[in-house]
Formats: structure tokens, sequence, C-alpha cells
């Protein structure tokens, strides 16, 4: 690990001051004999700099928002991009994520027919994989009938036939999110004939423990993992508090934390369990979504910590190693697809669509075949 400053720093990487640099001359791309404007020569020193932080720090990414903390890879493993903008993918790549897991989720109000489901997971298996792809991040996703969505018993019926299709897909890396909402029979019901899907298809199971009566539904959660014998080893219960963490652990499974601005879990409270539990099996995740959440807040629950004096190595253990431990145990999701990316090239389509509009710039990091072939089926 070194301080030397990086002869990059002191470089302006905002388009406007670039501008202001290099008036009328034209600059030309090395690679493509392209012109260089100061979009693309801001965009290409802010990767400069990134990089000259990554060798700087040893860790392989800058710290979030450019701080002195935790600077090393970061993956969000419960997060609703579906749900969340292009501006947010770009700020979570800067801030070191380089992977993030969607879980199948409910809507926000309750689908209809066995259609908007089957619609639903073919996005978030397929075009969100793509559109994430384009801003630098790998996306995995979770497939599943949410304990909400659960009590339609007639439509889950539907949902749970459709299901197996949707397990084999690739990026699929678990079951999810699995559990209860209100505790009820249908609820119970599906939660069982999943668990039988994982074991089935030989993945990790992703759950969700209800808001209300958290404790009690936590438990009998895992009562009814064991009652199917399922390995704890293989599953990660999530939306963890202070009052669940401890039997969590010492019954052997994964436990989560969902970082919410307010409410479930903060940053100084997720900082203390670390603290007093130490990093073993514990997962910290945003789960941003369409209501008040925030997609950077495992980034900054990590400088947090630095800032509090946990090791760096505890710190990467959970935002970072125990998620690919679990996740990556059905072979989908595997660290060299982040550390040997594909290239960008947001002139590639996805089923005709891209992630520009009309006269933006293409972002091409690594250019490749000619724009007329590059369309993903």
């Amino acid at each position: 690990m070194t301080d030397t400053p990086s002869p990059f720093a002191a470089l302006p990487c905002d388009p406007q001051t670039l501008k202001d640099m290099l008036g009328d001359t034209e600059l030309s791309c090395p690679c493509c004999n392209g012109r260089l404007t100061s979009d693309k020569l801001a965009r290409l020193l802010d990767d400069v700099q990134r990089l000259a932080a990554r060798a700087g720090n040893g860790a392989g990414r800058a710290p979030v928002d450019g701080g002195g903390g935790y600077g090393g890879m970061i993956i969000d493993p419960h997060a609703h991009m579906i749900s969340r903008s292009t501006d947010d993918y770009e700020a979570m790549a800067r801030a070191g994520v380089v992977a993030v897991l969607e879980p199948a989720f409910w809507l926000g109000q309750p689908r209809t027919n066995v259609g908007s489901f089957i619609d639903y997971f073919a996005q978030i298996s397929g075009f969100e994989r793509f559109r994430a792809g384009q801003f630098g991040i790998r996306h995995y996703c979770t497939i599943g009938l949410n304990p909400k969505e659960a009590n339609n018993q007639a439509l889950a019926e539907e949902v749970l036939d459709a299901l197996p299709r949707f397990l084999v897909k690739e990026g699929v890396v678990a079951m999810g999110e699995l559990g209860y909402d209100e505790q009820s029979p249908a609820e119970d019901k599906a939660l069982r004939a999943q668990i039988e899907f994982a074991k089935e298809f030989e993945l990790p199971i992703m759950i969700h423990t209800p808001h209300r009566d958290k404790r009690a539904g936590t438990l009998r959660t895992m009562d009814v993992l064991e009652e199917h014998g399922f390995d704890p080893q293989r599953c990660v219960i999530d939306h963890n508090n202070e009052e669940t963490v401890r039997e969590v652990r010492d019954r052997g499974y994964w436990c989560a934390f969902s970082i919410y601005p307010n409410t479930k879990m903060g940053s100084e409270r997720m900082a203390a369990i670390v603290e007093s539990f130490g990093p073993e099996r514990l997962i910290v995740n945003s789960a941003c979504d369409w209501g008040v959440s925030d997609p950077l807040a495992v980034a900054k629950t990590a400088r947090l910590m630095a800032q509090r004096g946990v090791a760096a190595a505890a710190i990467r253990q959970v935002v970072y190693d125990n998620a690919l431990a679990v996740y990556g145990l059905n072979g989908e999701m595997r660290e060299e697809h982040w550390l040997t990316p594909a290239a960008i090239d947001q002139r590639t389509l996805y089923e005709g669509n891209s992630v520009l509009r009309g006269g933006q710039t293409p972002r091409i990091e690594q250019p490749g075949r000619p724009a007329d072939d590059l369309v993903i089926r």
C-alpha cells in the first residue's frame, strides 16, 4: 500500500472545464481515430483517476465519494434495479459496486394474471441484466413467488407452475424472495413448495423476513427450512435486525441486513453489529426499490465502518466475500465476470432496444464488431 499521490489526481475531469481548456483544439481518439469530445475526454480521465486510485490503495476501487475509507470492490446482493435509473447504475459503479443481485419482488400493486409475472421474471433475467452491463455492473437475479403475492392462491398456483422454466436461466443464482409476510396458510404453502424447487434445482434460497412480528416470523421460517432438510449454509435470511441476528447465525444461516433510510437497519447500527458479532456470515445490502431507499447504502456503510476503525478485511467480508460465497454456489455468479469483464458498447441492442436515446453519444470502452452486428437476441 502506498500514499504516493497519483499524477492524474489534479487533472480536471468535468466536461465544461475540459471544453474551456480545449477551445477549438481537435483531438483524435487513438483507438478509432474519431473525434475526442470533451465529454469523452472527461470520462477517460475519470477512468484513469479511478485506476490510479485502485493502484494506490491496492484494494480494487476508489473509495465512495472520493473520501478516505474502504476502497475495495462491493457486491450489492439485494437491489431491485428494475425500479432504479441509469444514473443509479453509474453512481454505484463509481462507488465500487461490481455486481448486483436482483430478487424477484412485488410491484407495489397486485398483479392480476400469471402473464405479468412471466414478463417480470423475463425482464429481471433478461433486459435488466443487459442494462446493468451497459454501465459496467454485472447483474444476477433470484426467481420466486414473494410471500405478499402468495395469498392470491389461484394465481399463486399458476406462478408456481411457471417457475421452473426460469430457474434454469443464465444469471439466476437463487430462489427468492421467499418467506412470510402475514404468516398466512397460503404463504406457508408457497414457501414449502419453493423450498422443494430449490432442492430440485440445486439453488440457494433468499428469505424475506416479515416486517411485522419479525422475530417470530424469522424463527418460524427457519423451522420450516429445517423440516424440509434445507442446508442453512445455502440460505440467506434477509432483513434482519438486532433481535434476530444471534439466532439466525447460531442456527448456521447467512444473516443479511437491508440498509434503509430511517427504517429496517441503518449504517451506524450495521457497523455496531459487525463490531459486536464479527463479519462471519453477515451480508450488507441496500434493498433499493421504488420506495425511499438508497442504491449507495452498501458503499456508504462500508465507508462508515472504515471510519469507525473496522478492519478492511472484515468490511470486505460483509460487503463482498460473503455474498459471493453463498450466491456463487450454483456457479452462475463468478468473480471472473467482473475481474475480466466484457466490453461496454452502448451501441449494442437488446431485442432492438438501446439504453440510449436519440443523439446521445454511446459509451464504447473496447470497440469491437461493427454496430450492425452488436445485437443480443
